[in-house]
């Protein structure tokens, strides 16, 4: 099927690994101009190298998405080199767990900030070249984490807001061609998932309590937002498509 977004400007922020790595090597598989956006700017750049070893236009960008004018920054270049963006995938995101009583405020601010700071600022600069083209697609990266995970308060407080922000925006913005949707993936097995000490029996729980009886591949989400942000999903905004498996 082709999702008609070849030579669109695509900018994936957490663009260095995981989810958004393959997020870029989909969308850069589509014909899609790819910007590998990451805090740190040498693992963006082996994303970058390896697409355009490929035949990709890739770039890698340093930015933080939690500082406006970093943001700033990075948009200008983008748009200096290649144009407007006009896929925003608000990938960037980590963990920091631990209960309540022990988290500290700045644990709470920094995984708040990077996901939900940062899908703010991104998601303002994209917008008013998204509404002077008519058109444009925004993808936030949420988790089913949004339903509440014991030890993740930071964490699913984010990706929960991440759903309300996506909403609000495709209420704001749909009017001008621009959808806007969030993704909810369940555990998906990115290299930080894969070497964590526990992970077999992370696996063994998903592979007894999922529906689809194994833990997700980091190309089960990117292939979704691959769709989302194709000419054929026009018609859907403000939506929140769970990748788990059918684990809720």
């Amino acid at each position: 099927m082709n999702l008609g977004i070849e030579g669109k400007v695509a900018l994936v922020t957490g663009g260095a690994g995981g989810i958004g790595a393959a997020t870029c090597r989909v969308l850069a598989g589509e014909g899609a101009q790819v910007v590998a956006c990451d805090v740190n700017l040498a693992l963006a750049e082996q994303v970058a190298s390896e697409l355009r070893a490929g035949g990709a236009s890739a770039m890698a960008r340093q930015a933080d998405v939690t500082d406006e004018t970093s943001v700033k920054n990075l948009f200008a270049h983008v748009i200096g080199e290649w144009g407007p963006v006009e896929i925003l995938v608000n990938n960037a995101g980590f963990t920091r767990d631990m209960r309540i009583t022990k988290m500290s405020v700045n644990d709470w601010d920094a995984v708040v900030d990077v996901i939900l700071k940062g899908a703010f600022l991104c998601t303002r600069e994209a917008i008013p070249h998204m509404t002077g083209k008519r058109w444009g697609r925004i993808l936030n990266i949420s988790s089913r984490a949004h339903l509440g995970n014991p030890g993740q308060a930071n964490y699913s407080a984010a990706k929960a807001g991440i759903i309300g922000f996506t909403k609000a925006m495709a209420l704001e913005h749909g009017r001008n061609g621009i959808t806007v949707n969030a993704i909810a993936p369940g555990i998906i097995a990115t290299e930080a998932v894969l070497n964590l000490p526990h992970f077999p029996k992370i696996k063994e729980l998903a592979e007894g309590n999922t529906p689809v009886p194994r833990v997700g591949h980091p190309d089960d989400v990117a292939q979704t937002v691959a769709f989302l942000a194709s000419q054929h999903a026009g018609y859907i905004t403000g939506d929140v498509l769970h990748v788990s498996g059918g684990r809720y």
